[in-house]
């Protein structure tokens, strides 16, 4: 078990940490979410021991393994696969020894190690990683160097998940994954044998990949044995319970208060109003949760043109004469949403491209409308800005006409206000920089916004507010974009690149969704053989184990919520209640295990029933 026992932590005199506790079971899976700022990559350096607590201790199991993807793959000469293998030490110094080992006893010693940690199997194993993440066959055998800083992250990635950590820190692992390693990555930590904790805005990610989440807020951390969603209802059940609570303190507040003006200064009544007095100094509000102001994102509002605005008939495009895209026969509208699908390298940024007028028409004909302006985001255009200039200084040189109020207005419609406006970029945040290319992006108030994973960077609040904008904005969008909650809300078009081709997405995400994690391939469908008869007998007791199934997991689900309820009040968690606190953890685990159980059991009662009655 993990365990935080009153840690205090500050950086330049700003506390991070004030008596925080928490305890986390072995095995589980966490995401640990908070404010930007708030200290979540703090804790991963305090639990890793890169820094030194002022007081309190972050307690691991003797000999347990941390892990996580500090930094990127070097660039190397080294394969990607032999970079991957070498995370493995252990098994790294066994091969070496084995190959030199000389005494008999030691050769054997050696061997039955190996044979212990699977080290046979630990190339295939590393291949199917790096597959999963991306890399084909052939680039697996490829140099390091031969790939880009963002390529080199996932080759780390790979490496740390390789290696199996007893502790496993990730820290924004989506943030440099496309769509389809995001969705590998959540299976991949789903089943996961050893404790993950996990920093990530991606609310599929939280609800999927984890099952309970470590929250930071006003210095401490609550542990919520539950994913994010069913956190964040009992998160906002709290606070509106807090604060109607403190609505009736007020009132009684005010109540008193309004004698205590009248009568103070009349004799006969004054020590009645100094009673009252006494009495609202007695009263204390309750403390809430502080809550982020929902940072807006305001985006101007371009015209309207006559439909389409793009045309592509018998379309191609690509780099110098290589075609990596044909035959596209596309059109946009101005209300249209639409979500490019396909695996990374497929051609969505090269699309991207062509529509924002960066790439060329290398065949066929593409018509614009003749006032058509285009807004392009690209996730590489964060790294473009001048750090050395501050968003006001940006605006100034490209928008020299325009006054600085009109500045200062158009920064704060993007969640930039005076303190970050007067600041150099390179002393920004990685959310406040995405805000302000993002500001860049719309300055022209485009009729069609092309984002290429536009959520890197920004916090949870901070992409619920993106889904409001762009569900108001009145011009077209374009969307690349790995984080399925933000496609999921915004797009009502799918197209899917695939083999140098783009055509509608006739289903949903999630059917998406489940023919990657198939591997794109459809599922078969066997020939339906000749039904045999069913007894009555045999559909009775078919129908009575349903219902057996049926009254158990609704059991286990009462029990679910009555434990998560005990386990969301902050009380339990105090330093004197962690005994009780750990016994209620682990009731919640034995359940959500036998639920787990009951339900595949009722789901096939229920698959043998109706095989039964459509017979």
């Amino acid at each position: 078990m993990l365990r935080i026992d009153d840690i205090h932590f500050s950086i330049e005199g700003r506390p991070l940490f004030e008596g925080a506790s928490a305890s986390i079971p072995d095995g589980h899976k966490v995401g640990l979410v908070g404010r930007n700022g708030a200290g979540k990559t703090t804790l991963f350096r305090l639990m890793r021991g890169e820094l030194a607590l002022e007081s309190g201790t972050i307690t691991l199991p003797a000999r347990a393994r941390i892990g996580g993807v500090a930094q990127e793959a070097p660039s190397s000469d080294v394969s990607l696969i032999d970079t991957v293998l070498a995370a493995d030490e252990e098994r790294t110094r066994l091969m070496a020894e084995a190959d030199t080992a000389t005494d008999g006893t030691r050769i054997a010693e050696v061997q039955t190690r190996l044979a212990d940690i699977d080290a046979w199997s630990a190339e295939a194993r590393g291949a199917s990683i790096l597959k999963g993440l991306g890399f084909s066959d052939a680039e697996q055998a490829m140099p390091c160097s031969a790939f880009s800083g963002g390529w080199r992250m996932r080759v780390a990635l790979a490496a740390v998940l390789f290696s199996a950590p007893d502790l496993l820190l990730l820290d924004e692992p989506t943030n440099y994954l496309d769509l389809e390693g995001a969705l590998w990555l959540e299976q991949y930590l789903a089943r996961y044998p050893h404790t993950v904790i996990i920093i990530s805005h991606d609310r599929g990610l939280l609800n999927r990949a984890v099952g309970s989440i470590l929250h930071l807020e006003d210095r401490k951390l609550t542990f919520y044995a539950v994913p994010y969603d069913a956190f964040a209802e009992q998160r906002a059940s709290r606070i509106a319970q807090a604060e109607a609570e403190n609505v009736k303190a007020r009132a009684r507040i005010a109540h008193l208060q309004s004698f205590v003006d009248r009568f103070r200064y009349k004799a006969s009544k004054a020590v009645q109003a100094q009673s009252r007095l006494k009495m609202i100094e007695r009263i204390k509000l309750v403390s809430t949760p502080q809550e982020a102001a929902l940072r807006r994102f305001t985006f101007p509002e371009p015209e309207e043109l006559s439909p389409p605005i793009i045309n592509l008939e018998g379309a191609a495009t690509g780099y110098g004469e290589r075609q990596v895209l044909s035959r596209m026969n596309l059109r946009i509208d101005q209300d249209d949403r639409i979500a490019l699908l396909g695996r990374n390298g497929q051609g969505k940024s090269t699309l991207a491209k062509l529509l924002a007028d960066r790439l060329p028409l290398m065949d066929g004909r593409m018509t614009r409308a003749r006032k058509l302006r285009v807004g392009y985001f690209a996730q590489h255009q964060v790294d473009e800005l001048r750090v050395e200039e501050t968003p006001l200084e940006h605006l100034r040189r490209l928008l020299p006409g325009e006054l600085p109020g009109r500045h200062r207005a158009r920064l704060g419609g993007f969640g930039l206000g005076a303190a970050q406006a007067e600041t150099e970029v390179g002393r920004l945040s990685g959310g406040q920089k995405a805000r302000l290319s993002l500001m860049l992006a719309t300055l022209e108030a485009p009729h069609l916004l092309i984002l290429d994973e536009p959520t890197n960077h920004l916090d949870i609040e901070s992409r619920e507010a993106l889904v409001e904008a762009l569900t108001a904005y009145t011009g077209a969008v374009i969307l690349v974009s790995h984080d399925m909650h933000l496609l999921s809300l915004v797009a009502d078009r799918l197209w899917l690149i695939r083999d140098g081709r783009v055509t509608p997405f006739e289903d949903d995400l999630e059917a998406y969704r489940r023919m990657l994690l198939s591997d794109g391939k459809p599922a078969a469908r066997a020939k339906p053989a000749r039904p045999k008869p069913v007894s009555r007998d045999r559909l009775l007791e078919l129908r009575a184990e349903v219902r057996k199934c049926e009254s158990r997991v609704e059991k286990l689900n009462e029990m679910r919520d009555k434990l998560a309820k005990k386990l969301a009040d902050p009380a339990i968690y105090a330093p004197e209640n962690v005994g009780r606190m750990e016994v209620w953890q682990k009731k919640y685990a034995e359940v959500m295990d036998g639920l787990d159980r009951a339900e595949t059991l009722w789901l096939a009662a229920q698959e043998k029933l109706e095989v039964a009655e459509a017979r």
